[in-house]
């Protein structure tokens, strides 16, 4: 079994992939066939693999790209049957470290002044990477770029990689990370392979769960996979915060729409007002798993089978209302959040908003 740690290192370091075995299929017959496209676009939803995907091939390239290549005294290399690197590889630590000269990375990083995570990629540092993959590599035959993810690029910075992927240069690779792949230039998309990864089922982020979080409890993990939306991230996510008995509260406030007892609600949103970032944190997973109950809600009221079995007495009264109440007020828990989160708006009030969205699509 994996360190329990390991989660928190990837996916850098990462040695497991679970779930995405077409598209590890799909990346080893491109390098078999000899003609690897230079630029890949990894999409698929937050915290699905892919990352860890894109790492596992550059320590793949870098490694392949390092042997002997062409006819020996013993003929041609056999071609590889798989894209994993063993953990204890030098080329798999020094990537894991960040040190091997012929790889490098665009993401979001702290911000010296401020000490705070960038929503952005700095266009610097596109540029950056661009130059990188013009060198001739150190070490190989391959130069690899990771880009994590690439809609956190600004306008400047998308079109600083443009060039790149306009004039790519010879033996060098771009493996871009997308969470969303529609806010991408349509010539970045139009000059990448495109590689998309599907949501893992809930029974594999169950079993990643039981690998990574073993201490949560075996009802638990079941009812975060469902959650989840296939992510192992966003499980991990809601693991961290407390989303499963966030969920209960919620699901048990609103399980008499359109009744609300408003003394219980007001209760639950003081809970969620107090304190510092550990509030405002608990109050992004409540308004967010509202929003998600909601979307499964307008999707039941439309015809789809999409609540969970805590939610189909809930969704059986929805569907009476109609899908487009319940897509206004999914609408509107989203603009509460977003609202929330750039404008500090009264985590009490915001709170209370959501759950008045859900009464109003219900009555």
């Amino acid at each position: 079994m994996s360190d329990p740690g390991e989660f928190q290192r990837a996916p850098r370091a990462n040695p497991d992939l679970i779930g995405h075995e077409a598209a590890e299929a799909t990346l080893l017959s491109s390098w078999n066939s000899g003609k690897l496209p230079h630029a890949w676009l990894i999409a698929g939803p937050r915290g699905i693999g892919k990352a860890t995907l894109a790492y596992r091939f550059a320590r793949f390239v870098l490694a392949e790209g390092s042997k002997p290549q062409g006819d020996s005294l013993f003929g041609a290399p056999a071609q590889p049957n798989s894209i994993a690197l063993s953990p204890a590889d030098p080329i798999y630590r020094r990537v894991a470290s960040g040190g091997h000269s012929d790889m490098t990375v665009a993401e979001c990083t702290v911000h010296p002044k401020t000490g705070k995570m960038r929503s952005e990629i700095p266009v610097d540092d596109v540029r950056s990477v661009v130059q990188f993959l013009r060198m001739t590599p150190a070490e190989g035959a391959w130069r690899v770029v990771v880009v994590d993810a690439a809609d956190e690029m600004n306008t400047e910075g998308a079109n600083a990689l443009l060039k790149a992927l306009e004039e790519p240069p010879p033996q060098a690779l771009l493996l871009l990370v997308t969470h969303a792949a529609g806010r991408l230039l349509p010539t970045i998309r139009s000059r990448c392979r495109m590689l998309f990864l599907q949501p893992l089922p809930e029974a594999k982020v169950v079993t990643l769960l039981s690998r990574y979080r073993p201490e949560i409890p075996a009802d638990e993990r079941v009812v975060l996979a469902s959650l989840s939306d296939g992510s192992i991230g966003r499980a991990m996510d809601l693991a961290d915060r407390g989303g499963a008995e966030l969920y209960r509260e919620v699901l048990a406030l609103v399980a008499d729409l359109p009744k609300l007892d408003a003394l219980a609600v007001q209760r639950f949103a003081d809970q969620l007002a107090r304190g510092g970032e550990d509030a405002a944190a608990s109050l992004r997973t409540a308004l967010d798993l509202m929003g998600g109950l909601v979307h499964r809600l307008a999707k039941s009221a439309a015809g789809q089978p999409a609540a969970l079995p805590e939610e189909h007495a809930l969704a059986a009264r929805a569907a009476a209302r109609g899908a487009q109440a319940w897509v206004q007020a999914w609408e509107r828990i989203g603009r509460l959040g977003a609202a929330a989160e750039g404008l500090n708006l009264d985590r009490k009030q915001t709170i209370l908003a959501a759950f008045g969205a859900l009464q109003q699509a219900a009555a």
